[in-house]
């Protein structure tokens, strides 16, 4: 079990890296990635901190801490750089905020993450056909989120991503310890979506593949 888009204190959640880590390593989570809010104001800020977490508290843990970063209503023209500058900073895995149905994210969020290379687009909302097709093309995983709002359009992500053969990932997006997923649940919120157990189980294991190979 892994879970690759929460937040702690460095954004709008409520628990330092720390214990968050040492929360979801009791759930039975192989790996965690701290991805927390961020636009050009913080991206320095955040993510070395998040680095240096990861560094102290990896040898000590059986849960891996993976430092990201999660850009957050940043304007569409500025998400290539974004993206960039966060790698360069050292986030491990790059999310884009997307254009949930529950908050008012800017009209083409969604193509420019993809078209910066994002590693995870979360919760996109009624993302296109066209979208969807691109995010194929380039292996951004498309995320089908447990999070209250963001996971309206869940149905309409899986459909689209399953006809289209971009792949998925299940998410928290936790920001409290009442948020973080157990896997019965995870997997809920993808059968709930309208996959398949197999499909739930294949869509994990291209995720693990991806995102934890080097651990």
């Amino acid at each position: 079990m892994f879970d690759l888009h929460c937040h702690s204190i460095f954004s709008d959640g409520e628990l330092i890296p720390a214990e968050l880590l040492r929360r979801v390593t009791v759930l039975g989570y192989e790996a965690v990635a701290i991805t927390d809010h961020a636009d050009s104001s913080n991206l320095d800020l955040i993510i070395p901190r998040l680095c240096q977490a990861a560094r102290d508290l990896n040898p000590h843990s059986p849960c891996r801490l993976i430092p990201g970063i999660e850009i957050t209503h940043a304007p569409p023209a500025l998400i290539p750089e974004l993206v960039q500058k966060a790698r360069d900073l050292g986030a491990q895995i790059v999310v884009v905020h997307g254009e949930t149905l529950a908050e008012p994210v800017a009209p083409g969020t969604n193509r420019a993450a993809i078209e910066a290379g994002a590693d995870i687009l979360s919760h996109p909302g009624l993302i296109t056909e066209e979208e969807v097709c691109l995010a194929a093309e380039k292996g951004v995983f498309l995320e089908l989120s447990g999070r209250k709002g963001h996971c309206l359009a869940n149905g309409h992500v899986a459909s689209l991503a399953r006809r289209f053969g971009a792949p998925l990932v299940v998410n928290s997006d936790a920001h409290s310890p009442s948020d973080f997923l157990r896997e019965e649940e995870a997997f809920r919120v993808a059968q709930g979506a309208g996959l398949s157990p197999e499909e739930v189980s294949a869509l994990y294991q291209k995720a693990r593949e991806r995102f934890l190979s080097g651990s």
